[in-house]
């Protein structure tokens, strides 16, 4: 069996590249293709000799600085890829990898982490955020975001399976696609991720600085709570309005090392996490640091964090994206720590350990392939 990965692309060791390490554990010797290469040498060694073919995106000058202005070219981009000779081809796909061309005689299974949540649902707030809500920039984005839905539309008729990473993402798949997919959680390195039991008195939050993540939000609430203090961990396009908003009670570290972050969410009070995200991956490694999660009730947080109303709870709720609500459930969790204890942490990160993903994933594919064989053989 042949093997082809499609990985939209390698910037950033993020969540989709930590299921793609795993992914080139499972089938180390598969070729991996991408849009374009860019990732830090110090994020590399997960790709160890894995043969990697980039798209002609890769040799546009300043492209690893603004990729995202070349995003009308990336369906045309996928679409170049050769894969013919492949048995197998598995798209890892948050963007435009599931649009590779492939013939009946190939199986094509999707591990999809969110249809593009800018061109369909979330639209209207990708334009908010960017200024584009009015004139003649909007209505040129919007057009190439209509093309866009009619070409993933019809991409997702060449998946033979998804996997979605949550039953919530199962949900948009669904409405979006109106295809079924399997749920198979996204992995976590519990082996890694270990607690400390000595805490320290700050909570911290760990996200790329975007303004769906509402990094913003969780500085303003500890700006009314100024004898608590939080630490922010992460870089993007909002570090400096999340700088200029933090009182002295915030610090703003930026990116850090894996051992720092380590250490850091071992040693925190407690992990807070403000984003309707599809997954996330970053409050179970807390967990897995035995440190408990204030989240906002929606996306896949309701999956992966145990509410203080449940038997060995993990965290606590707030329902609403607003300062008020937020600050309600940190007063909570101040007067209520005891209830959540580092060993229901860790025992929930447990459940989302690397040798589980690896083992479903590949019961999933192989069973999958299996069928499609004799199918196509008889």
């Amino acid at each position: 069996m042949k093997i082809a990965i499609v990985h939209d692309w390698l910037v950033n060791y993020g969540g989709a590249e930590r299921v793609l390490e795993q992914l080139l554990d499972c089938y180390p010797n598969a070729d991996l293709y991408c849009l374009f290469d860019f990732l830090p040498a110090k994020n590399r060694i997960f790709l160890n000799k894995t043969k990697i073919h980039t798209s002609f995106l890769q040799n546009i000058k300043s492209i690893d600085k603004f990729y995202r202005f070349f995003f009308p070219l990336f369906p045309l981009a996928i679409e170049q890829f050769d894969l013919n000779s492949y048995d197998l081809i598995i798209s890892s796909s948050h963007s435009v990898a599931k649009g590779v061309l492939v013939s009946p005689e190939q199986l094509h299974i999707c591990i999809c982490y969110s249809p593009v949540r800018y061109a369909w649902d979330m639209q209207f707030k990708y334009l908010s955020d960017s200024n584009l809500l009015i004139g003649i920039k909007s209505w040129i984005v919007r057009w190439f975001l209509h093309k866009f839905r009619l070409w993933d539309s019809r991409t997702s008729n060449s998946v033979d399976e998804f996997i979605a990473i949550s039953k919530f993402i199962s949900r948009r798949i669904n409405k979006i696609y109106r295809r079924n997919s399997t749920v198979i959680y996204p992995p976590v390195n519990t082996n890694y991720f270990r607690p400390e039991f000595i805490k320290s008195d700050y909570y911290l939050t760990v996200s790329r600085l975007v303004g769906y993540k509402k990094i913003s939000l969780i500085i303003e609430a500890f700006n009314h709570l100024p004898n608590k203090k939080l630490i922010v961990i992460g870089a993007g396009p909002e570090f400096k309005k999340c700088k200029s908003l933090a009182n002295n009670n915030i610090i703003m570290l930026g990116e850090v090392s894996d051992f720092e972050l380590l250490k850091y969410l071992q040693s925190s009070k407690a992990f807070i996490f403000a984003a309707e995200d599809d997954f996330g991956i970053a409050p179970l490694e807390a967990q897995a640091c035995g440190t408990p999660i204030i989240a906002y009730g929606k996306g896949g947080a309701l999956e992966t964090i145990i509410g203080h109303n449940r038997s060995e709870p993990t965290g606590v709720f707030f329902e609403e994206q607003v300062i008020d609500s937020l600050i309600k459930s940190i007063l909570f969790f101040e007067v209520n720590q005891s209830l959540f204890t580092a060993d229901n942490c860790r025992n929930n990160a447990l459940f989302f350990s690397n040798d589980r993903f690896k083992s479903e994933l590949i019961n999933f594919i192989d069973s999958k392939y299996n069928t499609f064989k004799n199918k196509n053989h008889n």
